[in-house]
């Protein structure tokens, strides 16, 4: 044994080689001060996401009053699309880039650019074309930088949680959208009844880069993901960024064990990072991890546009509800989506993925299609619908959550943050479909037919989630991203001869990412 192998380090067989012990290093962390700040820091942009929709939706009705902007109401109507057409730009575009260029700098630009756009969205200040066009803009703007969010943030957590923390972690931040749409909505009660509509709307516009401000601070301090850097065979900035977690993990208290060297990876890095990567990957390494991906993603789409997206139509022309009382129904209604993935996520990491992804969705579509039923005969009350879609989507949404988690865990590293984009894209495009088709069916509210028959479908499309998730589901609860996936530039793993030799747990020792020659 040379002398650079029996002081812990990792030596390569090839000078363009790299063997490395980090993706285990970080596995074998225990829950830390470090990993709080990152979820804190990170998770904040499905709350953004939340607020932002909530609070479109909110101001929708005062747009078109001459204190406002006088706009028509198929104009503020496309507010909502062209928000949701820069997210899915946004995911592509940024997603190509942070697998290219890193999660730190991506998730660092988009936060900056929702701050801008939303911010400007408030100095829309006159009526016209030319004041609707630059609302658009910076409607779009805003929603490229929230799809740049999904696909950089899910990575980073992804590569930067241990495995056996990261399916309830996922699911939960993932989650917190929910109690982003509470914010916006008592955020938006308040605004538009206590202050003029002229300014009320605007300082709405301005909640989310308030908190997208202070957020950018706390973002500065955390590292690159190391599992990206050494991928990219920029080994010793890996092995700074691990040994910087370490230390803070041992700092707050925590103890590190040792790391047998049976774990480390050979990996030679690689280039291929683009969408033609990631094509190959889908359609001839992983084609029915490919459906699965999709099936979650438009199933739990759809279903979500169409009931949210219609929720006030439905209580205010079936239940009598007043237009000014239908935001607390919404309340409820978040307050249930919210409580699922916070109180079911640790499940996906112990019951496992596959059964409890299935069964939420199964669960979820089943209830619905009751409900549907319960709609349809006149059985339910504005209260009781409320509480039968809380208890619905207390199901549905932590089945939706894990969704995100499952196409961010399933494909290669290189590639990961394109493919959460892809698969986002095209559930929005899906999704779209969705309130467009029950709004028809809503019509005057004087025939609960033809929207039972639309429950029915959104009940009939979870079903199928449900099932492709029983029939291609992965067992990917705490295990190893690269035991999930193989990196594209995995070149082997350790050899049998290296598993008895243990690297000291201390962050002390030498690189272990280094590439030696010999």
């Amino acid at each position: 044994m040379s002398a650079t192998e029996a002081d812990g380090s990792l030596s390569s067989s090839s000078p363009s080689r790299i063997r490395t012990l980090i993706p285990a290093r970080i596995d074998r962390l225990p829950w830390s001060r470090f990993h709080t700040r990152l979820v804190i820091a990170l998770g904040v942009a499905w709350v953004l996401d939340g607020l932002e929709i909530t609070v479109a939706s909110a101001v929708a009705g005062v747009l078109n009053t001459k204190q406002t902007l006088g706009m028509s109401s198929t104009a503020v109507g496309a507010i909502a699309t062209v928000y949701l057409a820069g997210e899915v730009v946004g995911a592509l575009g940024f997603g190509r880039l942070s697998d290219k260029l890193g999660r730190r700098l991506l998730f660092m630009v988009t936060l900056g650019v929702y701050l801008v756009g939303s911010g400007l969205t408030a100095l829309t200040l006159g009526s016209g074309w030319a004041w609707v066009g630059f609302l658009y803009l910076t409607r779009f703007i805003a929603g490229t930088g929230i799809g740049g969010e999904y696909a950089a943030i899910n990575s980073a957590i992804d590569e930067m949680i241990p495995a056996r923390h990261r399916g309830r972690v996922d699911i939960a931040v993932n989650g917190t959208y929910w109690g982003g749409a509470i914010l916006g909505t008592l955020g938006s009660l308040l605004l538009l009844n206590v202050l003029p509509e002229s300014i009320g709307w605007r300082l709405g516009f301005l909640l989310g880069p308030v908190l997208a401000g202070v957020v950018i601070f706390v973002r500065r301090n955390l590292p690159e993901s190391p599992r990206w850097l050494v991928m990219h065979g920029r080994e010793a900035e890996a092995e700074a960024s691990i040994r910087e977690i370490e230390e803070e993990v041992e700092r707050t208290g925590g103890s590190l064990e040792p790391v047998a060297r049976d774990q480390a990876l050979e990996i030679q890095p690689t280039e291929r990072t683009g969408y033609l990567a990631l094509v190959k990957v889908l359609f001839s390494q992983y084609p029915k991890r490919a459906v699965l991906g999709a099936s979650l993603m438009i199933s739990q789409s759809f279903l979500y546009n169409a009931i949210f997206f219609t929720y006030t139509l439905v209580l205010t022309k079936f239940y009598g509800v007043a237009s000014n009382k239908a935001p607390w129904f919404l309340i409820a209604f978040a307050v249930g989506n919210l409580a699922g993935p916070l109180t079911l996520g640790r499940l996906f990491d112990t019951i496992g993925r596959k059964q409890m992804i299935a069964g939420t969705y199964l669960l979820s579509g089943i209830m619905l299609a009751i409900t549907a039923e319960l709609f349809r005969d006149g059985v339910l009350t504005a209260a009781t619908q409320t509480i039968a879609w809380c208890v619905i989507f207390f199901f549905a949404s932590s089945g939706a959550s894990a969704a995100y988690l499952t196409v961010s865990e399933i494909f290669p590293l290189e590639v990961r943050a394109q493919a959460i984009a892809v698969f986002f894209a095209i559930a929005q495009c899906f999704g779209a479909l969705g309130p467009v088709l029950y709004g028809h069916l809503i019509g005057d509210g004087t025939n609960r037919n033809l929207l039972f028959v639309g429950y029915l479908i959104g009940a009939g499309v979870m079903v199928v989630g449900g099932l492709v998730e029983l029939a291609l589901g992965i067992a990917a609860e705490r295990q190893s991203l690269e035991s999930i996936a193989r990196p594209l530039s995995l070149v082997r793993q350790a050899t049998a001869a290296a598993s008895s030799a243990i690297v000291p747990r201390t962050p002390s020792m030498r690189p272990t990412g280094t590439a030696q020659s010999g």
